[in-house]
């Protein structure tokens, strides 16, 4: 799998866990996830 994929899926799991912290720490993950595969990582 690409770096990128791996991020994408990782932020989108943090994203709805019900654990203060992981809502913003998975938008973090997200965005960079997205940037690793705007820059073909």
């Amino acid at each position: 799998m690409r770096i990128s994929i791996i991020g994408l899926l990782l932020g989108i799991v943090l994203f709805v866990l019900p654990v203060p912290g992981t809502f913003i720490a998975g938008g973090l993950v997200l965005v960079a996830g997205a940037l690793a595969r705007w820059f073909g990582l």
